[in-house]
């Protein structure tokens, strides 16, 4: 699914949100910031830590400052997480196109789609209850054609 907004509009919005929670810029999270932004698809907090490690070497990094992150921008929407449970979550961009999830629970694999049967039932279900719907997350659990193709060989 396509970002729907421009990075320079991203890190803009990213430095008030800092300033407003009296937090300094600084390189390691706009780095946070945009391994998400650049790369599709759903990463841990170890996944981005090991991006970033791998791509800047000569930063300095903690993992505490990849989960404090995360959870900045997670509360501002600017990142939305797929939980896991116990396993914990994966995050990606939050400013993209709407979709929803098919997860596989034997090899993590998370594939994005969009129903547009769906999202209108979704609608009628809200208005049938009289319920006012602000926003919605689909997350379907299952195994995968490829781990099944797997199990059957």
């Amino acid at each position: 699914m396509a970002n729907t907004i421009s990075y320079e509009d991203v890190l803009k919005n990213f430095k008030k949100l800092l300033k407003s929670n009296n937090l300094k810029y600084t390189t390691q999270r706009e780095l946070i910031l945009k391994i998400i932004y650049d790369n599709s698809g759903h990463f841990t907090p170890e996944d981005i830590y090991n991006l970033i490690k791998e791509s800047y070497p000569e930063v300095k990094l903690g993992i505490a400052t990849v989960y404090r992150t995360l959870t900045l921008l997670e509360d501002a929407h600017i990142v939305s997480s797929i939980s896991f449970g116990t396993q914990g979550k994966k995050y990606e961009f939050g400013l993209k196109e709407h979709h929803d999830h098919l997860v596989c629970l034997e090899c993590g694999g998370i594939e994005e789609f969009y129903d547009e049967s769906i999202e209108k039932q979704q609608v009628l279900i809200a208005k049938k209850h009289n319920f006012k719907m602000t926003n919605h997350i689909m997350k379907i659990t299952g195994v995968c054609e490829a781990c099944q193709t797997k199990k059957t060989n």
